[in-house]
């Protein structure tokens, strides 16, 4: 459910470009973020960091979009996000000896130390890729292409990467039939 609840401001941040135009769009998207931290306020539950580093980034590059009247501004947060993301996920394991995949993902699955460095690996360079893919599409295409980009070439990216690292995984995964034949203890 939370993941579904981080892409409604995307949502309406498209419904908005559409209807309106890209300064509208800005606005509502840091409206829609806002809502969302208060949404966590209100439950009394504690707001998560990435939900606050991300309202962080809309509300100062989306405040500069509207404030400047230059797309510019937007079209460079989704980069500085990307690279964030890369930076810390490489930073983390290499720096602090903390992978934050693994973090994630430790109580669901099980897997040699390798197998989960070399996972954090990949979702930094994959971050790193996006980051400049987006970096490209937003400086050499129409603004209609980057919000496409942005919205669904970003997130069907995602997707696709996630469920290709799931099925890198799956021969680590447990077999149904060996933990049958585990004894009860």
């Amino acid at each position: 459910m939370h993941a579904f609840l981080e892409y409604i401001p995307l949502v309406i941040f498209f419904v908005f470009y559409k209807f309106a135009d890209i300064y509208w769009a800005t606005g509502s998207l840091i409206v829609a973020s806002a809502i969302q931290i208060a949404y966590f306020l209100i439950k009394k539950q504690p707001i998560p960091k990435r939900n606050l580093v991300l309202f962080g980034l809309i509300a100062v590059f989306g405040g500069l979009t509207i404030y400047m009247h230059d797309d510019t501004f937007l079209k460079w947060k989704v980069t500085i996000i990307q690279g964030i993301f890369a930076i810390s996920l490489l930073v983390s394991q290499k720096v602090f000896n903390k992978n934050i995949i693994k973090e994630f993902l430790g109580e669901a699955l099980t897997l040699p130390e390798n197998i989960w460095n070399k996972l954090n690996l990949a979702w930094a360079i994959f971050f790193a890729i996006c980051g400049l893919l987006n970096w490209y599409i937003a400086f050499n295409f129409s603004l209609e292409t980057w919000v496409n980009f942005k919205v669904f070439g970003l997130t069907a990216l995602t997707f696709v990467f996630a469920i290709g690292s799931v099925m890198s995984l799956y021969k680590y995964m447990p077999d149904d039939q060996e933990e049958e034949k585990k004894p009860s203890e």
